[in-house]
């Protein structure tokens, strides 16, 4: 193990002006450092204003380094994507100072130093020169109590070095404490007190005839007398938004600086984001077609059949079911609409053109309880009804398969079998879950077909609507009760379509669901790109953890910075990836199909908090990796 610093036992006083001179790798700059804590001693212990700083965590030490230090580095140490100004300023964003007053400060720092009009310019535009007073302007931001300046004159040329001392010379005068670490002796005899440093020990501390003379020095300035120049509660306050737009602007900056590599880190973000937005549309879009369709067999309806169930091979033996159960049923209170219903395969002539079709005989209610309208003409009534009327209404297919060059078939006589029937209306095709919409059919007046047509008493079937203000479920269960009371054995079933819909709700939420989770594992790889990529960029911008580390930033800051870039990149990937999914519902929609994709709010909204779910996990663990970077370390790194 190296030993950089051996036995050093020293104290210096609030006001001096101290030179610690040595040669390269006397442990000058180790020594710097600790005073600085920007690093701690192995053993010993360091004071500052009688608090050991081994009792310290790392916040407090940043407190330090932010309220009472200020450092000017050999190599500036500047950010090198802000400018003048706002690397001034960035003590004072720790700080919680408030936007104006910081802003104002920063300008009067670098117009003292002689930097008028160069307050926006990058680092890259000024000279080395100017970069120095930029770092010396940001070791004042917050007071600068105590200066420590490393080599101050080491990348300087000779006119910039001597303005560099003159300027720490006039700090000094002003009540500051100025510490320079330097090897020059020419350096270090603009200080008061040089003390010099060789293998780790101090083999010398002397002191200027003049250093004890303290009259050549006026009071401490406002700068010096307060670290803070805002009070604990206005910190507080400004703390919180300052802290996060600081965070969100070095966020911008950094994604900015690399495009192409944030839109491939947001990519894979984009697919999973559209991948599961656009599959719950489909889902959805899926489930409503099916249920469109179910609401074309009847909505909110209950089927009455004899036997026991479908399939019943006795079925046919039960004729208990009348038209007096029709009627019954139609007086209930829950009943919107009601239509016996018998049917039969026959055969339909008009003229020389014959087709076959599906015979039913309906009752006057019938085309309310289905949903169905009439196209043209109009449908049968009860008088129709009770008098058997031959009336038939058809269906399109029907229309134009007997009057292929007819469009107005109204008043023209077809036989259904040997009955002669005159067409009144013409419905439109019924397609649907349980119809291709292919089969031909016609309505008659159930009287009609049972009387004239079928010779029989008895129902094939009877179909209730619910009104809509009423349960299924509950109106099913008085349906039972009062045709068991009426047949006095359970001789029928009931079905009901409402069965039907959350069967196909569930099964197709289900299907969605199952699906989403596969497209969710897109996500996850996603969020292994951004948690790569983000412990890429820690590792690229370790000197600037170090630098605001160095003035005064947080764990906390420094894990906020990098964590809103992790959850911004992931906003931005899952608000493009919901774009996505939304242009791809457009061009389906304008392309045609079975069915159109269903845009959901709600999937929008998850897959949105899903993002920046995924921003916070993957973003996490680079950005602790950041936060918990040694200072000085993070500083050496090139």
């Amino acid at each position: 193990m190296f030993v950089a610093l051996k036995q050093i036992d020293l104290t210096i006083e609030a006001g001096e002006s101290v030179a610690i001179v040595g040669a390269s790798g006397s442990g000058k700059s180790t020594l710097m450092n600790i005073m600085g804590c920007l690093d701690r001693p192995t053993s010993g212990s360091y004071y500052i204003g009688g608090t050991d700083t081994a009792d310290l965590d790392a916040d407090a030490l940043a407190a330090l380094r932010r309220e009472h230090f200020g450092f000017v580095f050999q190599r500036y140490h500047l950010l090198s994507d802000l400018s003048a100004l706002a690397n001034v300023e960035t003590p004072a964003v720790y700080a919680g100072v408030g936007r104006a007053e910081r802003h104002s400060r920063a300008e009067q720092l670098l117009n003292r130093l002689g930097l008028h009009g160069r307050a926006h310019s990058r680092p890259n535009q000024l000279s080395g020169g100017q970069q120095q007073r930029v770092s010396v302007a940001r070791a004042l931001m917050n007071g600068g109590q105590v200066v420590l300046a490393d080599e101050p004159t080491g990348a300087l040329d000779k006119h910039s070095g001597e303005e560099m001392l003159k300027l720490l010379r006039e700090l000094h005068r002003d009540g500051h404490t100025i510490i320079i670490v330097t090897h020059d002796p020419r350096v270090a005899e603009h200080a008061d007190r040089i003390i010099e440093i060789s293998d780790g020990e101090i083999i010398s501390d002397t002191r200027s005839s003049t250093s004890g003379n303290t009259g050549d020095r006026g009071p401490p300035s406002e700068s010096a007398s307060r670290s803070l120049f805002l009070s604990s509660s206005q910190a507080t306050s400004a703390l919180t938004s300052d802290r996060f737009s600081e965070a969100l602007r070095m966020a911008l900056i950094a994604m900015r600086a690399h495009r192409l590599r944030t839109f491939l880190t947001m990519l894979g973000i984009i697919i999973g984001i559209a991948s599961v937005v656009s599959i719950v549309q489909l889902g959805q879009g899926a489930q409503r077609r099916i249920l469109s369709d179910i609401s074309s067999i009847g909505t909110n309806t209950v089927d009455i059949y004899p036997g026991k169930s479908f399939g019943d091979t006795q079925a046919a033996a039960i004729h208990t079911l009348i038209p007096a159960d029709a009627d019954a049923l139609e007086r209930q209170s829950f009943v919107d609409s009601v239509t016996p219903a018998i049917s039969t395969q026959g055969t339909v002539r008009y003229a020389n053109i014959s087709a076959s079709g599906m015979v039913n005989g309906v009752g006057d209610q019938y085309f309310r309880v289905h949903g169905t309208p009439i196209v043209t003409g109009i449908s049968f009534d009860r008088a129709s009804v009770l008098r058997e009327a031959q009336e038939v209404v058809i269906d399109e297919h029907m229309r134009d398969k007997l009057f292929p060059h007819d469009p107005h078939p109204l008043g023209k006589v077809i036989l259904i079998g040997n009955v002669p029937c005159r067409v009144i209306g013409v419905a439109a095709t019924r397609s649907g879950l349980l119809n291709s919409g292919e089969m031909l059919n016609v309505w008659v007046p159930y009287t009609t077909a049972m009387i004239r047509i079928l010779g029989q008493p008895h129902l094939r079937s009877i179909t209730i609507r619910i009104s809509d203000s009423v349960s299924v479920q509950a109106a099913e269960q008085s349906i039972e009760s009062l045709i068991r009371a009426r047949h006095g054995t359970q001789d029928f079933f009931l079905f009901n379509t409402d069965i039907i819909r959350q069967t196909v709700r569930s099964t197709t939420t289900t299907l969605t669901l199952f699906v989403s989770a596969i497209a969710v594992i897109s996500l996850i790889v996603g969020g292994i790109g951004v948690m790569n990529i983000m412990l890429v960029s820690v590792t690229e911008r370790t000197r600037e953890i170090g630098v605001r580390m160095a003035v005064g930033a947080r764990q906390s800051d420094i894990m906020a910075q990098f964590l809103v870039e992790a959850v911004l990149v992931c906003l931005v990937g899952g608000m493009l990836g919901i774009g996505l999914a939304l242009c791809l519902g457009i061009l389906s929609a304008q392309i045609g199909g079975h069915f159109a994709m269903a845009f959901s709010p709600l999937a929008m909204l998850a897959a949105f908090g899903c993002s920046t779910l995924i921003g916070v996990v993957f973003g996490y663990l680079p950005a602790r990796s950041a936060a918990r970077l040694d200072p000085i370390a993070a500083l050496a790194r090139e």
